[in-house]
């Protein structure tokens, strides 16, 4: 890294919301302390946006440098500030490996225009253009899972459902295209629909979860708590925008 960048004032990124409604942090500068600093700065600002926020970590238009990227350390500053990685956005060899061995789903770069997210940040008109037809979805079996899940582990079902029949830890994470049902008490986090499928739904047997999200559509703790169905069987799914929780 040059001196120059160190005294560069730019911001080392820029908070985008995407039309799923999951928050996506684009990386310009391989820089963690300043990221670190700035990303204070920001929560400074805008404290209940960045509770448990989902987030896709974007790094295919990092600038190229001589510092290897550590994925890991970043993970970290990200999650210090309250925002949740469910997957990274890549171009790169070294960062789609990296994110493999810490079991991260990997996007392909977006060609989507995106809007910058914060207090007084105004949305940039879209033009229409003509609706494509949607890819058909590859379909893969259920995953299932018979053990714990324990705190810091992170499962995921790309193309299906998940179902696990075993107790979920709190600061544990499950993932899934499709469905997620949890026979046995859900404390940890659990993300269905996270490639935007609306029709998602989850299911478990005791709600004591962190947060609960549907296609970018979530609730943390603080909001399940209040509701009635609490520490009952339940059934979560999207009713407009809003997560519907009733008892099963």
């Amino acid at each position: 890294m040059s001196h120059a960048d160190l005294l560069d004032p730019a911001p080392v990124f820029q908070l985008k919301g995407s039309m799923l409604a999951i928050t996506v942090l684009e990386l310009a500068h391989n820089d963690l302390a300043r990221l670190d600093h700035q990303l204070s700065e920001k929560v400074a600002q805008a404290p209940n946006f960045f509770q448990n926020t989902p987030l896709v970590l974007a790094l295919d238009k990092l600038q190229p440098g001589a510092q290897r990227l550590d994925l890991h350390a970043l993970l970290a500053v990200c999650r210090s500030h309250g925002l949740r990685t469910l997957a990274i956005r890549a171009n790169l060899a070294e960062h789609i490996a990296a994110a493999q061995a810490l079991d991260l789903p990997v996007l392909p770069p977006s060609s989507a225009r995106e809007r910058p997210i914060g207090p007084g940040a105004t949305a940039a008109p879209v033009p229409a253009k003509k609706p494509e037809k949607p890819a058909e979805p590859v379909i893969r079996p259920t995953r299932v899972v018979t053990t714990p899940v324990r705190g810091g582990q992170q499962i995921y079902a790309p193309g299906g459902d998940l179902l696990v029949l075993a107790p979920v830890s709190a600061g544990a994470e499950l993932l899934a295209d499709g469905n997620i049902h949890v026979y046995a008490p859900m404390r940890g986090r659990a993300l269905a629909g996270i490639k935007g499928n609306g029709q998602a739904r989850i299911f478990c047997r005791v709600l004591a979860a962190e947060l609960l999200s549907i296609a970018g559509r979530y609730k943390v703790a603080e909001d399940l708590r209040r509701d009635p169905n609490w520490g009952e069987a339940v059934h979560i799914h999207l009713a407009g925008d809003v997560l519907n929780i009733t008892r099963l």
